[in-house]
This record gives C-alpha cells, sequence and structure tokens, in this order.
C-alpha cells in the first residue's frame, strides 16, 4: 500500500511538472490561441476539432464547451468536432482511406475564417496532417496541439502548442488544461 500511494504521488508531480513546463514556454502561444478562436468565432466563424483516440475524445471535450458553456450561462459558440459522427468516418475509411477522414470533412464544412484544430501527441498522425493540407488549402486558420518534438504538424499549421514531455498522458492533461485556459478567455471575452 505505501508503495502504491508513493506512486500516486510521484504521478502527481509529474503531471505539475510538466504543466510547470507548458507554463514557463507557452503562454504566448495559448494567447494566440485565444485570440485566434475568439476572432474566428467573432466573425461568425466556427471551430472544427480533431484527433485519434484520446485526442479524439478530448477534440469532444473541447467543442462541448464551446457549444454547451465553460463556466458561464451565455450564446452557444459554434465548434464541431470532426471525430463523432461514425458513419461519414467509416464511410470515407472504406471509401477513400482512413488518412482522409478528417480532410474530407474539412473540405465539406470548412470555409476560409474557420479554425481547423487538430491534436495529436505525437505530431505525425497521418490522418491530421491531411486534414490540415485541407485547411489550409481551403484558408482556414490552423491550430495543433501536439507533444514535445511537434513532430510534422508543427510545421503544418499557423500555431503548434508542443506539450514538453513525450510521455502521452502527461501531454493530454496538458492539452485538456490548456484548452480549458483558452475556451475560458474566449468565453469572458466574448460573452461576458
Amino acid at each position: 500500500m505505501i508503495d502504491r500511494h508513493k506512486q500516486i504521488i510521484e504521478e502527481i508531480q509529474a503531471s505539475i511538472a510538466v504543466k510547470q513546463a507548458v507554463m514557463e514556454q507557452n503562454v504566448e502561444t495559448i494567447n494566440r490561441i485565444i485570440e485566434t478562436a475568439r476572432e474566428s468565432l467573432q466573425t461568425g466563424h466556427k471551430l472544427l476539432l480533431f484527433g485519434n483516440g484520446g485526442s479524439a475524445a478530448d477534440s469532444q471535450h473541447i467543442a462541448a464547451e464551446f457549444v454547451s458553456r465553460f463556466v458561464m450561462e451565455r450564446q452557444a459558440l459554434p465548434a464541431i468536432a470532426l471525430t463523432v459522427d461514425t458513419s461519414i468516418l467509416t464511410a470515407t475509411g472504406n471509401d477513400y482511406h482512413f488518412d482522409r477522414v478528417f480532410a474530407r470533412q474539412i473540405e465539406a464544412l470548412g470555409q476560409a475564417g474557420d479554425v481547423a484544430w487538430g491534436i495529436s501527441t505525437s505530431g505525425n498522425s497521418p490522418n491530421v496532417l491531411k486534414g490540415m493540407e485541407e485547411a489550409r488549402r481551403k484558408g482556414l486558420k490552423t491550430i495543433a496541439f501536439t507533444g514535445e518534438s511537434g513532430g510534422k504538424l508543427k510545421d503544418a499549421v499557423d500555431i503548434c502548442l508542443m506539450v514538453p514531455s513525450r510521455n502521452t498522458a502527461r501531454i493530454q492533461e496538458s492539452h485538456i488544461m490548456a484548452a480549458h485556459i483558452i475556451c475560458g478567455a474566449v468565453e469572458r471575452e466574448l460573452c461576458g
């Protein structure tokens, strides 16, 4: 039992250390993302979020914070998680290739001025990269959340939040922390 307690404390301390590093290295990046999201929403555009696995769940979580509410009662803000329509995902995966599941939706739903917000802990998810290619082709603003290296995604987007860790759990925890900061700021600035 004592070893388990020690393990729990070590995991929490590791999470705090990564978040501390995010604070030290990414405040300006987070600020740029807030400005980009706010400007897009303020001008009648939308956020399109996507990723795989835990990052798919994070996309849904973040979209829900914008559409429903984060802290305050306010108007709904347009955000769509491109990870939730199983018919589109499976049809595109079958008819084209799984690498195209996000690009195809951005082709259909994205408009210049919208934000494409891709999440990939490695920064190398082929379908997220292809989604960003399509977003850029259509004139969307592009944001990525990645891990330490940024992978190929860091060079494929306008703004990249790179969490300084290689541990997937720590990266995902920091992604949600940053997303909550972004949601709160956008909500206050647009609806406060």
